[in-house]
């Protein structure tokens, strides 16, 4: 059986011949100033992400790598140099105290930022997804023991119980606790989301004459009605990992968080707040590549929102 379109599955006007609603999509996208330099600018990072063992090789400092002869002991160990000590051998200076290079510091924390807000946000996607699928289409006490799941998981104060549990977690792999925690606080709202649309889509009358001609229940599922809803996943996806970079960041700046030596934007500012006055490079930069990124990911997010839209004109 055909699958209806993203705009009529939505009740809206149907898209003009031999143009998908995802082409359509694609089309407002590459016409939207906003989601072209969020798209930049997440490209960038990812790419330096992707290269920071290759691009502290180029800089010739590893994340780790102490220089002390960097730093005036004299003064407590601030840099030596203006700003921060940045020079043609440490782009972007060097950390206070230690002597560490910030450029490579830096990149590899964009690495481990977005390896962990990305697997987050899959990890609460796919989780919601399911879960907010199950509770709409099959309904009843299924519907009843899953919301009322979702109410139990939104009521928590997030923050507070994901500082709690990351504490008492043994630090195996604190980088893997950081996703599962994450991910489990996360997953309730695209259920929630997922949830009212299949609670809409179930009555549908492709989906009744799906059930006519004898299709089993998985199948509608998967075939008729997970397709129409990839537009609100996209957009909820593209708008949560903002939110867990920030997340990261504040608990690695709680210092429960990415441990050493392992970088993180977060930590780096934690490092930062000592130094500000005498070295405020060191807490510049990190910042400035948190509020890129988060800015850079929530205009894309929506610039989704709006391409996918399907009661919105094609611009």
């Amino acid at each position: 059986m055909a699958v209806p379109s993203l705009t009529e599955a939505a009740g809206g006007a149907p898209a003009p011949a031999g143009r998908s609603p995802w082409r359509l999509a694609g089309g407002r996208l590459r016409r939207d100033p906003a989601a072209l330099a969020g798209l930049a600018i997440i490209a960038l990072f990812v790419l330096m992400a992707v290269a920071a063992p290759l691009l502290t090789a180029l800089n010739g400092h590893g994340p780790n790598e102490f220089h002390p002869e960097k730093i005036d002991k004299a003064l407590a160990g601030a840099p030596k140099g203006a700003f921060g000590g940045i020079d043609g051998d440490f782009w972007l200076g060097v950390e206070p105290g230690t002597g560490r290079d910030v450029f490579s510091r830096t990149v590899y924390g964009a690495r481990v930022s977005l390896l962990i807000s990305v697997a987050a946000t899959c990890v609460s996607t796919v989780a919601g997804t399911v879960l907010g699928l199950a509770a709409g289409f099959a309904g009843g006490r299924v519907d009843a023991l899953i919301s009322r799941a979702m109410d139990l998981v939104l009521s928590f104060p997030h923050l507070i119980f994901m500082i709690a549990l990351v504490s008492v977690l043994p630090e195996a792999n604190r980088m893997l606790e950081l996703v599962v925690v994450m991910g489990f606080f996360g997953w309730p709202y695209i259920g929630r989301i997922v949830r009212g649309q299949a609670l809409s889509l179930r009555h549908r009358e492709f989906v009744d004459a799906a059930r006519a001609t004898g299709m089993p229940r998985t199948r509608i599922v998967f075939r008729e009605v997970l397709p129409n809803l990839l537009a609100p996943v996209l957009v909820y996806a593209t708008l949560t990992i903002p939110i867990n970079i920030g997340t990261e960041a504040a608990l690695s700046f709680l210092g429960i968080g990415v441990r050493p030596p392992d970088a993180s934007w977060g930590q780096m500012m934690a490092k930062a707040i000592d130094w500000y006055q005498v070295d405020p490079t060191f807490f510049v930069v990190p910042g400035v590549c948190l509020l890129l990124t988060v800015l850079a990911f929530t205009l894309l997010g929506d610039a989704f929102r709006d391409a996918l839209d399907p009661r919105g004109a094609d611009r």
